[in-house]
Parts: C-alpha cells; structure tokens; sequence
C-alpha cells in the first residue's frame, strides 16, 4: 500500500509530540515496559498505513492510544500472561490506602508521564540508568541519542536501558506517582532526567534542525510540573530557572536565512525577556543554594542581563564556573571553564586548558572541544593549527547546522 505523505508526517509529529502519552497510557494498563514499547511501535506502524487509507484522525495520541492498549490486553490473553504479569508492577494495595489523601492532588494530574517518570528514577536504579531509561521511555529519545548525551557507545546504553528494565520488572517496582514522603528521593533524579532532556533538546545531537523544539518544550514542561509538585525545593527551582534562562535565547540563534548565530552575534532584542524575567525571579527564590543547577542558572543569568557581547562579565562568569566545578566536576564543566577563562580575556591560558583536555576519554568524541581550540586559535593568528582542530571538529559533529557553521569558519581560514 502507498503511504501518504500527509499521514507520514502526521505519524512523525505525533511520535515527537505523543510518545511519553502514549507509552505511558499502555504502561499502566500492561505494567511491563518492553509489552508496552512493542505495543506502541506496532501502533505507530498501524498508522502509517490506517492514515494513508483514511486519514489522519482528529486525536492522534487516542487514536495511537487505543491500538496500542488494545494490541497490549491481545497479546496478554494470547499468551495467558495475564496473571503473570500483572504484579510486575503493581502498587500494593495497602500502601495506596495509607497514601491516599496524600496523593489525591498528585494523581488529580492529567498525564502518565508523572507515573512513568517516577517508575524510570526510583532509587533501586542506578542514577545513569535512570536517566537512560526515562529519556527512552518517556521522551522517545532514541537509544543513539541517549548514547550521545552520556558520550559513551550506542551498544553499551542499549544494555544499561535493558538492564535497568529486567531491574524494574525483577524488583516489582510500582508503577504509581511517588507519595508526598518518597517525592524527595527521586527529585534528584527527575531533575537529571530534566536536564538531560532539555540539553539534548537545546542543540539536537544530529539531523537539520540545530533545536528540537519537541524535547526543549517537553523538559520545559516537566520543570514546570515539578516545580508546582514541590515549590520550596531549590533544586527543583533552579533547574526551571536554568531552562528558561538559556531557552530564552532560541530565536536568536539562527539568522534569517538559518545560519547558526554565536552568542557574541545574537540579535538580543529577539531574547524572550519575559522568560529572563521569570528565570531570575526563581534564581533569587533559590538562592544561597548552589546545586549546579542553581549555579548554571547564574551563569545563564548573567548573559541575560548583558546588554550586549562587550558588556558580559567574563570575570564573573568564570568565577562561577569555579563553584560549578566544585559542585560538579565533569569534563564538560572544565571545558566551559577553560573557554570562559579564554573569553575573559586570557585567550592563551584558556587555549592551554582545552589542551589540557585532550586526553580526557569522555571528551574524545565531543566536537565542542576541538570547535573551541579552532576558535582560540584563529583568534591568536594560528591559522593553520585552527583549521586543523575545524576539521576534527567537523568529524565529530553530526548536526547539519553546526556543520554549516564549522565549514564556514574553514573556508574563512583556507580561501
């Protein structure tokens, strides 16, 4: 059969859009995570050929919904699986009458995704697996972009996400939103889950598009749900603050004709100053904590309140990446801290410390570190040893955008 290319676009958008809603339906009513993600995959196949047929429904997400909760209640009375299975996940009744009250608001929310969320970051998971897992199963996010996110193979996440299933199924652990009392565990989690997204989001890892507005929204709106689940908690507050502080700056990223502006040459009349304001609102609401997240969001704070490129306090800046680095020692983190340094007006001490990471495995295949070594360089006159680290840039950089603006700083080097 011919499959229309409306209902293939269709099915694109609402596996952007619908995924977490769809899959977290089926979960719910299967209580197994691998039944539930075929059943899923067999409704979006259904689709494309249903839509062609007859066209695209007026619900897409209860359309894809019903299919996969009816192929889910199929296949477990085919199989006889039905008692089995079940207690996988199940809440134990008792819990749920102590818990009761104390949930009703909570399960008074309209979306699975909660459930789904809390069930990925429970505590028995380790904290890699709990991201992992909650960004494939409740985002969509495919197994390679996940890989991306963490720097490591595609292999060895496809055996964290499986493991971490076999965990939950084994442990029996309940697929229910947290109580008030075991809310506080998971925060932790959640958030990373949150940050994570948000950040593969911000600059998608591959494809034409430099920002995957589903992912960035859908991280925007978790943070906004959790902060409304437990607003005194600073962590939380911070991570809401940090999101909309840098998602501020998404229509000033690209030029008119697509091109990827660099923060120096962003067009700051395009920044959402609302979005500013309310970020420092709840930075000021956070602080003195300094969690990383809190600490990240007053780095973004003060590029916000920046009248312009040459007015950015570098110093500041790089004195906060100093706290970060004491809160959160990763590569990454480095890395930003040596490109500050450079920028604060050291370009030769901050060229020294991206060197220094070059040996560091988790940034082997990070494009950002060459990227930033070509910049410095060109800037100190190096231009041959730029276009060099432009090049190994460009190998390890799979969005088409920031392709595009590797291969223009390349040809402004060589002619």
């Amino acid at each position: 059969m011919r499959i229309d290319t409306e209902a293939a676009a269709a099915v694109e958008r609402a596996h952007r859009r619908e995924w977490a809603f769809v899959l977290a339906a089926t979960v719910r009513l299967v209580r197994d995570f691998d039944l539930a993600e075929e059943c899923v995959q067999d409704a979006y196949a259904k689709a494309l050929t249903e839509w062609s047929a007859h066209g695209v429904p007026a619900k897409p997400a209860a359309w894809l919904t019903t299919v996969a909760r009816r192929r889910g209640l199929d296949l477990l009375r085919r199989e006889s699986t039905l008692r089995r299975t079940l207690p996988k996940l199940v809440t134990d009744p008792a819990d749920d009458d102590t818990a009761d009250r104390a949930m009703r608001v909570l399960d008074d929310i309209p979306d699975d995704r909660l459930r789904l969320i809390s069930t990925c970051c429970h505590p028995a998971l380790s904290r890699d697996a709990q991201v992992a897992l909650t960004l494939r199963m409740v985002c969509g996010v495919t197994t390679a972009e996940v890989a991306r996110a963490f720097l490591i193979s595609e292999s060895t996440m496809a055996a964290r996400i499986t493991r971490a299933k076999k965990k939950i199924a084994l442990a029996r652990i309940p697929y229910r939103v947290p109580s008030v009392r075991e809310l506080p565990q998971r925060l932790d989690a959640i958030c990373a889950v949150v940050h994570l997204l948000f950040t593969t989001g911000h600059t998608a890892p591959s494809g034409d598009e430099l920002v995957r507005r589903d992912l960035v929204d859908r991280a925007l709106e978790l943070a906004r749900m959790m902060h409304t689940l437990v607003p005194g908690d600073p962590t939380v507050t911070g991570l809401l603050a940090l999101i909309l502080l840098t998602d501020a700056r998404r229509d000033a990223r690209l030029d008119p004709r697509g091109r990827l502006c660099t923060l120096e040459h962003q067009d700051r009349s395009r920044w959402d100053r609302d979005a500013i304001e309310e970020g420092i609102g709840l930075l000021n609401s956070a602080l003195p904590h300094t969690d990383r997240y809190t600490v990240q969001a007053a780095i973004a704070a003060v590029h916000g309140e920046a009248s312009s490129w040459k007015q950015t306090d570098w110093r500041e800046i790089t004195g906060l990446y100093l706290v970060l680095l004491r809160r959160w020692p990763s590569p990454v983190v480095r890395l930003n801290y040596a490109v500050a340094v450079g920028l604060s007006g050291d370009l030769t001490q901050g060229l020294a410390l991206l060197d220094a990471l070059a040996d560091d495995p988790a940034l082997a295949t990070y494009g950002y570190l060459e990227a930033s070594r070509a910049a410095f360089l060109a800037d100190l006159g190096r231009s041959a040893e730029a276009a060099t680290a432009y090049e190994s840039a460009l190998l390890l950089t799979e969005n088409g955008v920031e392709r595009a603006h590797l291969e223009a700083r390349l040809a402004e080097l060589t002619g």
